[in-house]
């Protein structure tokens, strides 16, 4: 767990850090919004540089930045510190409500909060906007593989209008992602766990537009005409924040825009 490279002591005051891989480009982009919303210290987890470990303790407040990251929560919590409950920062919602959750636990108000952000909020809303005339309409399912699913799956359809068929996680931590839950569609069907053949077979039954899944699942779907998307891609892309948003959009707008034009 991440938990094992922070040491075991206290920071004098309140302090917030943010845990989970994150490129350094978007930890970059989270440090100056953080900065210019007086939210500090901030710190992240895992720290680029190893000898730059970040004390915890109860004065310690954190954010999650993947839903993946149950036994660290819960191991955070162990030590004193406090999770900041919030939907986690993909897309321009998620983002925004990501960084409204820490603005409340440190008592900034709403209006410093979208003074700060409003400017990345527009900026990233025009460009997901000229993804999302790919996406929307179009329908997807995900098959569990990565544990983002869920966040995922809330970006799709409330930013990019795809329709959610099916949401399958490996695991389903209702305590981390209900955030997340309460904004799915009420028709969308949720999968937790491993169950390949009987998954495959709603898959073959719905035939979604889109198709996320292992790659080990995406050649033979592929041969049976079905359209997917990687989701270890997903895992090793920059895909959290504002300024990733759109990328996020065209990441699943890619291999739709290629089968038409694979078309005959």
């Amino acid at each position: 767990a991440l938990v094992a490279q922070a040491p075991d002591c206290d920071a004098p005051t309140p302090s917030l850090l943010v845990v989970g891989a994150l490129a350094d480009v978007v930890e970059d982009q989270f440090a100056r919004l953080f900065e210019a919303l007086g939210i500090g210290p901030v710190a992240f987890l895992p720290p680029r540089d190893t000898r730059a470990l970040p004390p915890i303790g109860p004065s310690t407040r954190f954010l999650l930045a993947q839903p993946f990251l149950g036994a660290t929560s819960r191991a955070l919590v162990r030590r004193g510190a406090t999770r900041i409950a919030a939907p986690f920062p993909f897309g321009v919602e998620g983002t925004h409500d990501w960084l409204a959750a820490a603005a409340r636990s440190f008592s900034i108000s709403p209006a410093r909060l979208e003074t700060v952000v409003r400017p990345a909020v527009d900026r990233a809303r025009r460009a997901v906007a000229r993804v999302r005339e790919r996406l929307d309409g179009r329908s997807i399912s995900f098959l569990p593989d990565s544990q983002l699913e869920l966040p995922l799956a809330r970006f799709l359809s409330r930013e990019c209008g795809m329709r959610l068929l099916e949401v399958g996680t490996p695991h389903l931590d209702r305590e981390l992602v209900a955030h997340e839950l309460e904004r799915l569609p009420a028709s969308v069907r949720l999968s937790e766990g491993q169950d390949v053949d009987r998954q495959l077979d709603r898959i073959r039954a719905d035939r979604p537009d889109l198709t996320v899944c292992g790659l080990g699942l995406a050649n033979p779907l592929e041969a049976e005409g079905l359209r997917t998307k990687w989701s270890i891609e997903l895992v090793f892309s920059p895909i959290h924040g504002f300024e990733q948003a759109a990328d996020l959009a065209d990441l699943f707008a890619r291999p739709l825009l290629r089968a038409e034009r694979l078309a005959v």
